[in-house]
This record gives C-alpha cells, structure tokens and sequence, in this order.
C-alpha cells in the first residue's frame, strides 16, 4: 500500500472512530461553521449530521447556562482572551432537547494566536442522574444503618458510665457485650464500604497463597453457631477425588475468602429456610478459562429461593429482593470478590427448592 493511499483512506478511518466514540462531538472551524458531527452528537440533538453540517454552531448548538443566557456569549471562544484553553463540563441546557453535559476545547494554530478549531465534547445527563442517585442511596444507607448501633453503644456507655454502682456484674457484662458487638456491625458496615469503592475503582488488592476451602467454610460456620444458631441447620458435604476427606486447597486471599464465605451464609440463613447446605468439589472441565482447574462452592438453602427474572439482578448493588434488613451490598460484594479471584459466581433454584449460590476459586498449585 502507497503512502498517498494511507492518506487516502485516513479521514474515513478516523470518522468512524470518532461516529463510535460513547459521547457526542462537534467541529466548529475558526469562522465558527460546522465541521464535523459525530453520530452520537446527532442523536443527542435529534438532528441529521448533514443538516448540522455547514451550519453556525451557535445557531445550530444554542446553549444556555442556569440563567438562560447565551453560553456562547459567555464564553465567546473565538473573540475572548488568548490564553483559554477551552472550559471544563458543565451542564448546559439545549432548547427542545433538555440537559447536557457541555466539555468544550480551543484549538490554536499557534501559541496565543486565534483560534482555529472548538470542539465540544456532548455527554448525556442520565449517567450523571444515575451516579446522584445511587450516591444518595448510599448516604441514606449509611446514615440508617449507622443509627441504631451508635445509638446503642451510646446509650449503654452513658448508662455505665452514670450509674456503674447500680448494676451487677451480670448486667454490667451484658451491656458490655452488646457494646461490643454493636462496634464489630459497625466496622464491618464500614469494611464492606471500603471493599465496595475498592472494587469500583478497581483499587482492591488480593494476597493470595494457599486457604483450606474446608476450614474457611467451617470457620464461618461456627461463627454463625456462635451467634445463636441452631449447629443442626449447617451440612457440608465434600466431594474430592481423594474422597471426602481429601484436600481442598484454593489460590486465594484468606480474608477476602472470609468474606465471601460469610456473606453468602448470612444470606442463606436470613432470607432462606430450614437448613443451609454448603457442597465443594472440582469445578467440571471447561468451565474456566483455558482449562484451568478450579474448585466450585455451592451454598443452597429450602427457601423461596429468586425467582428466575431476578437472576440478572441479584449480585447489583443495593438489590434486596422482596425482603429488607441488610445493606444490599453483599452480593455486590461477594461477585466483585469471586471476579477478582478469576472464578464467577452464579444464582438458580437449588434441589432443596431454595436458592443455589455456586462460585469457583482457583486450586492452589503444587507446592
């Protein structure tokens, strides 16, 4: 291929990139014309390219700002000082077309001289509404689940601290644990926080090395006993192909197995029925990828279980299903956790009528 013919075929090349570019673009040249119209920007006006093409850009992009004056008139790119660069975005309102983020850049041909190119970047306000909302979920969630432990911590501490001689030693022993069993909520409320905006922005740090899946499960298990419940609602069964008591030996974070582990008893027992039935074993040939060995956790219950709509929705953040009482986190967490390892997570109607909870972590290689 010739090198005229590398130039030749350049600007449709770069048009459809830029027509696949996730937000809006437009061109205006130095006089102020239209350029270029990406097709993301023409559906965000609701015009043809070629009708926008040509066109004034302040005649065929009226911005207003908050006030509805002219944001062209405010900014005035072409005639105001040398040294702009452009402006960061703003959320700007196009007459007949609503609210748009507005991201706008001046292209000079040379340093402090006139401007020769603007390009404005258009971005849909749904992403930014729904980001609002969900941060707004997340400080109402906070702020009620913070409530009712604080104010029982703060209630049994001042109480002790004011009348210590009235109370037994019994009394003063059960307040105390309260006190401290509240504490333990709140830290991990604010554990699983932090492991929530970890994952999001993909900051989360795995320290792998070799976990006895057997005994992690076991563990969570006498946890959950610890706390009131019934030993007798647990079975675990293990299939190796060294028998049942073979060895089980994932490539894991121990702590981050701890928590995925533990949440999806939790949610086994609160929102499930009679028992809470935990199976390992291989995970079958080429469910990974490339065939690597991995090792499958199974946790069903004889609940309700999900119904099968709500499949696609249960690992999302803030999910309750049709039952309140928890953060909404957890399985958000538990899939970001799973993922992080290499394996995947997935949900259906387990055998006992309840829901199945089936995640894969890696085997732990050969010492």
């Amino acid at each position: 291929m010739s090198e005229d013919d590398v130039v030749t075929r350049l600007p449709s090349r770069v048009d459809g990139i830029l027509d696949a570019l996730p937000d809006g673009l437009v061109v205006a040249d130095g006089e102020g014309r239209i350029e270029f119209v990406n097709a993301r920007a023409a559906r965000l006006l609701d015009c043809p390219v070629e009708a926008l093409v040509g066109r004034d850009v302040v005649d065929a992009l009226p911005l207003l700002d908050g006030a509805g004056h002219s944001w062209w008139r405010c900014i005035d790119p072409w005639g105001g000082l040398a040294t702009r660069t452009g402006h960061r975005e703003r959320m700007l309102l196009v007459p007949g077309r609503g609210q748009l983020l507005v991201t706008m850049r001046y292209v000079r041909d040379q340093r402090l001289g006139p401007v020769t190119r603007v390009l404005v970047s258009l971005r849909d306000t749904d992403a930014r509404r729904r980001a609002e909302a969900e941060n707004a979920e997340l400080i109402s969630l906070v702020a009620h689940e913070l409530r009712a432990p604080l104010a029982s911590v703060k209630g049994f501490s001042t109480t002790l601290l004011r009348r210590w001689e009235r109370f037994t030693d019994d009394q003063k022993h059960l307040m105390i644990e309260t006190i401290e069993a509240d504490a333990d909520r709140l830290a991990r409320l604010i554990h699983e926080l932090l492991d929530v905006s970890r994952l999001d922005t993909s900051r989360l740090r795995l320290d792998r090395r070799r976990v006895d899946l057997r005994a992690a499960i076991r563990h969570g298990i006498d946890r959950l006993i610890a706390s009131g419940l019934d030993a007798e609602r647990f079975q675990v069964t293990v299939e190796t192909p060294t028998g049942p008591e073979g060895d089980v030996v994932a490539w894991a974070d121990a702590d981050r197995l701890d928590q995925i582990v533990t949440n999806l008893l939790e949610n086994a027992v609160r929102h499930g029925a009679g028992r809470v039935y935990v199976h390992l074993s291989p995970d079958p040939a080429g469910r990974q990828p490339a065939g690597a060995p991995f090792w499958a956790v199974a946790v069903c219950d004889e609940g309700e279980g999900v119904r099968p709509e709500h499949h696609s929705l249960v690992f999302g953040k803030f999910w309750h299903g049709s039952r309140r009482g928890s953060t909404g986190l957890g399985l958000y967490l538990v899939r970001g956790l799973v993922e992080a390892h290499g394996g995947v997570i997935t949900v259906d109607r387990a055998s006992t009528g309840g829901a199945e909870f089936r995640f894969t972590l890696p085997m732990a290689p050969e010492i």
